[in-house]
């Protein structure tokens, strides 16, 4: 979906979902990710917020574990599983606000759940406040 007003991508999550976090830890997950053979990772870069998005397949469920999902909120781990997620424009974007690591190339999307058990695999058991 094209916003009118600003021009700005978005696809509505459902069937499709997204896990939101930091650089640093999106390339170790990456990396991992790669070694394990799931590919190809479809992933946005949102270069001044030095965040990546992998968009995935909407597998996640709500996380009970409270120390988990402290976990995931210390380290900044996001699961977008209703809204919008913003994708990257086909344009030059001037801004740098949203590129391509990786392209969606084809219907793949990773599991969610793969994706997030391996961000938690390179979080330590218990984050400093």
């Amino acid at each position: 979906m094209i916003d009118p007003q600003s021009g700005r991508i978005t696809m509505r999550a459902g069937l499709i979902g997204a896990v939101m976090m930091p650089t640093d830890l999106a390339r170790q997950v990456k990396t991992a990710l790669d070694a394990r053979g799931v590919t190809p990772l479809p992933i946005i870069d949102h270069p001044r917020a030095n965040m990546w998005t992998y968009l995935v397949r909407a597998d996640i469920r709500p996380i009970g574990d409270p120390a988990e999902l402290a976990r995931l909120w210390r380290a900044r781990v996001v699961v977008i599983r209703d809204g919008d997620i913003a994708l990257p424009s086909p344009l030059p974007d001037p801004l740098m606000i949203r590129t391509w690591i990786s392209p969606a190339l084809n219907a793949f999307r990773p599991p969610g759940t793969v994706v997030l058990q391996c961000a938690l695999e390179f979080l330590p058991d218990h984050l400093p406040r």
